[in-house]
Parts: structure tokens; C-alpha cells; sequence
């Protein structure tokens, strides 16, 4: 009997919401850190009199390191565990974010948030790795979705408050307020290991004593890799990896390009700092919807066919984004944008863990985390580049070529993973 079936039957689904339930927590954690530079970005531009390339370089350390969790996180979750690599991540996210806020110089502010990006990039591949190997066959793409989909939840909080209190307060208190969060995370150090990397490492035995059952069945043995990196690249995976390393390297350009700097592409068509502000707060709105679509279409079309429609709508909507000029146009179609690419968000996330074995699971995680995260420390350059040239327009249209490449890319790369025991 294979690993999958025995976690549907043995693995309640009581507790398998709890841990998503759980795990959205920190997921909301993660992303209210890494998008809070969205919204204080220029204030700490005015502040410290900071130029479009000077904010580039502290946007890009968060990305830095993420670079180095990504490129850990795979290593450390497949070695000692998903467990430990969570926590481990989890601490910091937390604590760095919080000392952000009270960086005496921007230099300081840049290596306390090159250390809360270790965090913010590790967490991530962790955890998503965790819930797939937790989460019963038929419900785990959707639940993946889910997970993700709380990334917009803490955009949503974390925007609420800046455009509220943390106008009053100032931007520091953006940072310091996510020490808040830090006690929603006592649980995290109570859970016990993934099912699939107990039965990997501890075999029928180890996997009986995490889930406290007695398991009658014999269970297929999982395949073990040696050098897991190599493994990505078989004649098996390789197909696989490259389209999933594109996917996630373009969403994150297109993301972090665009939102990074959305208030001051909005002050760019004539609005008001205030007014770029919360224009941008509604289309953080806009990526809820995304998400939840992504989870509904992710179980009744399928990943790849899903996923390739997803970045054409991306793709399609920055290309608009790109020729529009009235404020009211300008806005729907930013919406759109924010609508669609969540939405690949959602659905990438949801498909790299189940398109590689658990012997590497982690390691493929991680290795699409890093092409993510090379693509955030290009993205605010990207833009800054061509803002300052006052031609953003170039840039959007940049985004939705590649959008459709990736489309293209996915709709003959991809496999279908729907149903698939893995």
C-alpha cells in the first residue's frame, strides 16, 4: 500500500485542519513581513532621503535573504526534519522583523531585514512541504491552495494596519507590531514530524508511534536518494523541474516588480501619496479572490491546465495594465493583475511538492524557492530601472511576455498531478 493511502486512512481530518489552520497562521506571518516593505518603502525613502537605486538595494536584501532560506531550507528539511526546519525559520521571522523597527540607520535596516529574509524564505518550502506529506490525496491540492491563499490574509491585516494606525504611528511600528505574532506560535513547537519523513526515515515502526496507531497494511517503501539535487535532473525530472524553476523564477518577478513599487506607480499617473496608499490596499483585496479561485479550480480542472490559464491572465492583464490611463481603468486592471498572479501563486505552491518524491521533496521545494527569490532580488531594480527613465509602461509589458512564455512553458512541460500518489 502506498505512503498517500495510509496517511488518508490513518491521519484524521480533524487534525489535518488544524495543521492548516496552524500553518496559515505563519504563512499570514510570512507574507504581512515580506510585503510591509510595500507600504513603508517610502517613507523610509523620505526619512533617510533615500534615492530609487538606494530603496532598490534594502528592497532586494529581503530577497537576499530569502535566497540563503531558500537555499538552506531544502537541505535542513530533508537532513533533520520539517519540524526542526520550521521552527528554526519560523524564529527568524519573528524576531528580525520586529528589530527592523527600530534600525538606527538604513544600512543597519538592511541587515536586519537580510536576516528576517532567512527566515521569510525558508519558512515557506518548510512548511509547504510539511502539509503535503500530512494531508490526505484528495484534499491536498486544495488545501495547499489554501495555505497559500493566507498569504493574502496577512497582506490584507498587515495593509489594514499601515494605511490606519501605521500612518499615525509611523512606519516603525509596522515592523514592531509583528512581534504580535510571535505568540500565536507556541503550538508550532508541539508538532510532531510529517508523516511521509517518519516512515522515510523510521520506517512502519517510527510511523506508527508519530501518529499513535497500529497500521495492520504493509506500506510500499519510499525510494531514497542519495544526492537529492543530482535527482532533479534524471531523465525522470528534469522536464519537471525546468518548467517549475521558470514558473516560480517569472511569478516572483512579476509579484515583486509590480508591487513593490505600486504605490509609487500609482503617484506616477497624479494620485496622492495617501491615495496610492490605499489603492494599493485594494488590490491586496484583489488577491483573496485569486487564491480562493485557484482553490476551487486546482481540484475540478486540474494543476497544469490551470496554472497555464492563471499566467495568461496575468499576462494579459499587465499588458493591459501597460495602455490604460484613466484612473478608473488603471484600477481594474490592477485588480485583474493581483487577481490572476495570487492566483499562480496559489497554484505553483500547490504543484511543485506534488510533482517530486519525498526523498527530495524538500530539496525540490527549496530549489524552486531560490529561483523565486534571484527573481526578487532582480524585480525592484527591474522596475526602479525604468521608473526612473519614466517609462514603467516598458516594464509591465516585460511581465506579460513573460507571463505567456511561462503559459506556454507549463501547457507543454507539465504533468498532471491530480489524483496522483506521489
Amino acid at each position: 500500500m502506498k505512503i498517500d493511502t495510509i496517511v488518508s486512512r490513518y491521519v484524521p481530518l480533524s487534525r489535518q485542519r488544524r495543521l492548516l489552520l496552524l500553518f496559515s497562521l505563519a504563512w499570514m506571518a510570512d507574507a504581512a513581513g515580506v510585503m510591509l516593505i510595500t507600504f513603508t518603502l517610502p517613507s523610509i525613502m523620505k526619512e533617510w532621503n533615500l534615492s530609487l537605486m538606494e530603496a532598490s538595494t534594502i528592497a532586494s536584501s529581503t530577497f537576499i535573504g530569502m535566497l540563503l532560506g531558500a537555499l538552506s531550507s531544502g537541505f535542513i528539511a530533508d537532513m533533520v526534519g520539517r519540524k526542526m526546519a520550521m521552527n528554526f525559520y519560523l524564529f527568524f521571522t519573528v524576531f528580525f522583523t520586529v528589530i527592523d523597527g527600530f534600525a538606527p540607520t538604513p544600512v543597519m535596516f538592511m541587515v536586519f531585514r537580510f536576516l528576517a529574509g532567512v527566515g521569510y524564505g525558508g519558512l515557506m518550502p518548510s512548511v509547504n512541504a510539511y502539509l503535503s506529506e500530512s494531508v490526505s490525496i484528495n484534499i491536498r491540492g486544495r488545501y495547499l491552495v489554501l495555505l497559500e491563499a493566507s498569504w493574502a490574509v496577512g497582506s490584507i491585516l498587515m495593509a489594514t494596519y499601515a494605511v490606519t494606525l501605521g500612518v499615525r504611528f509611523g512606519w516603525r511600528s509596522d515592523y514592531i507590531v509583528m512581534g504580535l505574532w510571535g505568540l500565536l506560535f507556541i503550538p508550532f513547537l508541539t508538532v510532531s514530524e510529517s508523516p511521509k519523513y517518519v516512515f522515510l526515515k523510521s520506517g512502519k515502526e517510527g510511523l506508527e508511534k508519530v501518529l499513535n496507531v497500529r497500521i495492520s497494511e504493509d506500506i510500499d517503501p519510499v525510494v531514497k536518494t542519495r544526492v537529492p539535487i543530482g535527482a532533479l535532473f534524471t531523465r525522470e525530472h528534469y522536464r519537471k523541474t525546468i518548467m517549475v524553476w521558470i514558473s516560480w523564477f517569472v511569478v516572483s518577478l512579476v509579484y515583486y516588480g509590480l508591487f513593490i513599487w505600486l504605490p509609487k506607480i500609482f503617484a506616477s499617473s497624479g494620485m496622492s501619496e495617501a491615495k496610492s496608499l490605499w489603492f494599493t490596499f485594494f488590490m491586496m483585496l484583489a488577491q483573496l479572490p485569486g487564491y480562493l479561485s485557484a482553490a476551487y479550480c486546482i481540484e475540478k480542472i486540474g494543476r497544469r491546465i490551470s496554472l497555464a490559464v492563471y499566467f495568461f491572465g496575468t499576462g494579459v492583464s499587465a499588458l493591459l495594465f501597460s495602455l490604460v490611463s484613466g484612473t478608473v481603468s488603471l484600477i481594474v486592471v490592477a485588480l485583474s493583475a493581483s487577481f490572476f498572479c495570487l492566483g499562480v501563486w496559489g497554484l505553483v505552491y500547490a504543484y511543485t511538492p506534488e510533482l517530486f518524491p519525498t526523498s527530495f521533496r524538500g530539496t525540490a521545494n527549496g530549489s524552486a524557492g531560490v529561483m523565486a527569490r534571484i527573481a526578487g532580488i532582480i524585480a525592484p531594480y527591474f522596475t526602479a530601472l525604468f521608473m526612473r527613465a519614466g517609462k514603467v509602461y516598458y516594464a509591465l509589458l516585460s511581465f506579460a511576455i513573460l507571463c505567456v512564455v511561462a503559459g506556454v512553458i507549463v501547457f507543454i512541460l507539465g504533468e498532471e498531478t491530480k489524483g496522483v500518489e506521489t
